[in-house]
């Protein structure tokens, strides 16, 4: 007599059990793994001058580890590009279990922030913007759709609110400006870059 080709009752209700299990805990807040539909995009804004991210893309490269991080729980760095200009948006964020769960503070280093802002500039109106790093940032970054850890390939959404200064550079005028980093991007998942 040959064995069944159909599963028995018993392995469907453990594999149905362990589903369940894993789509409780792997995605965090709630939400189904994957960006939300509700992007807005990116913006860091400076009085009338407004500058757009976007192709934003994450890599688990381990570039600024947590000594406190869980076993298999690795950084991760977030890189997007200015839309419609020359710029560059990096996020590291040494514990994307966490950012998963809830909102993590912006800022320049592991001192200062959860997220951090390793690198933002642009240009727009025949103006150069780079982020202070000598100033302080405020804010939070938030996370949706983010499962296992920032691994899942169905990629997540990220949600900033913060609040920097720029160094402008226009031609040979120099000065700061305030600026707000707000909006909500989707985010591919690659594997490292």
């Amino acid at each position: 007599m040959s064995r069944s080709r159909f599963p028995s009752t018993t392995s469907l209700a453990a594999a149905a059990v362990a589903s369940a299990a894993l789509a409780g805990t792997g995605c965090g807040g709630g939400d189904s793994c994957g960006p939300t539909s509700s992007t807005s995009g990116v913006k860091a804004t400076a009085g009338t001058a407004s500058m757009s991210y976007g192709t934003l893309t994450s890599g688990l490269n381990n570039d600024c580890p947590a000594s406190n991080a869980p076993a298999g729980v690795v950084s991760m760095t977030i890189f997007g590009f200015q839309v419609g200009g020359a710029g560059s948006i990096t996020l590291c964020v040494s514990r994307p279990d966490l950012l998963a769960d809830g909102s993590q503070t912006l800022g320049h280093d592991s001192a200062s922030a959860q997220v951090r802002i390793v690198d933002l500039n642009g240009d727009v109106d025949a103006c150069s913007f780079t982020i202070d790093r000598s100033q302080p940032v405020t804010g939070t970054a938030t996370a949706h759709g983010m499962c296992d850890n920032g691994s899942d390939p169905a990629g997540f959404s990220i949600t900033l609110d913060g609040a920097m200064t720029f160094t402008r550079t226009c031609g040979t005028t120099v000065d700061t400006v305030q600026v707000a980093l707000q909006g909500t991007e989707a985010v591919k998942t690659a594997v490292a870059f």
